[in-house]
């Protein structure tokens, strides 16, 4: 060995640190995915103490030096009006029971009135809108789509519809700090779930596309077509 070589430090194996540390980036993100199916799988039986999106408002709040105040009560879906169920299924997701998970003609559709500058409702389904409340908050880019859609069959296979729908009136924001169905009951109209009759259930139903905005004559106006919808459904 010459004196240059003795000299000379010896250069790590870049490629090899790099796959090993691309392993465990693996390692990471399947093991947070597995955890996450696994909560899926516990939520078959267990109701959700908080979600991604109750965690972000509290954050939100606290960040802008804001008082937050959260109305949250989970109720069975036995003790939510037929109504209000049927309601924001005809708002929010009209092929609920037809699909598994995705709606193709609703993103189609949804893409198409995007590029034509309107606007009837996102593509989303019940399902991805649950998943994206459990676990994701509200930001929006393609990371986020694509942990959702992986979670989404995991989500149909294991809880099923009807625990499905009851998770999702019971998570869903309806007002700033007002989360499910009982307590947008209580906070807009000062009545339980399951007392709410078919005019309440549609105004309550078109606060979803944005809860902490929609004004009361937007209400009025959606309110009629989900009602319209609901008829044509059959409810």
């Amino acid at each position: 060995m010459t004196e240059e070589q003795e000299l000379k430090p010896e250069r790590p194996d870049r490629k090899r640190q790099l796959r090993v540390a691309l392993q465990w980036f693996g390692i990471g993100v399947g093991s947070l995915w597995l955890l996450g199916a696994l909560t899926l799988v516990a939520y078959k039986w267990v109701d959700p103490p908080t979600t991604a999106v109750h965690a972000e408002r509290r954050i939100q709040a606290w960040m802008n030096h804001k008082p937050y105040h959260e109305r949250y009560e989970f109720v069975p879906l036995s003790q939510i009006s037929p109504n209000l169920q049927h309601a924001v299924i005809a708002a929010e997701d009209a092929r609920f029971y037809q699909h598994h998970g995705f709606d193709w003609q609703a993103m189609e559709l949804a893409a198409d009135h995007d590029m034509k500058g309107g606007r009837l409702r996102g593509g989303s389904t019940l399902t991805q809108q649950l998943v994206k409340n459990l676990f994701l908050g509200t930001e929006r880019s393609l990371v986020r789509k694509a942990v959702e859609a992986s979670f989404v069959p995991v989500a149909e296979l294991v809880l099923g519809k009807k625990r499905i729908l009851e998770l999702y009136l019971n998570e869903v924001e309806w007002g700033p700090g007002v989360y499910g169905a009982e307590a947008a009951c209580r906070y807009y109209y000062g009545t339980s779930a399951r007392n709410l009759d078919r005019d309440q259930a549609a105004r309550l139903a078109a606060i979803l596309p944005d809860p902490r905005r929609r004004r009361p004559q937007y209400m009025n106006r959606y309110s009629g077509i989900i009602e319209t919808r609901m008829s044509q459904m059959g409810w």
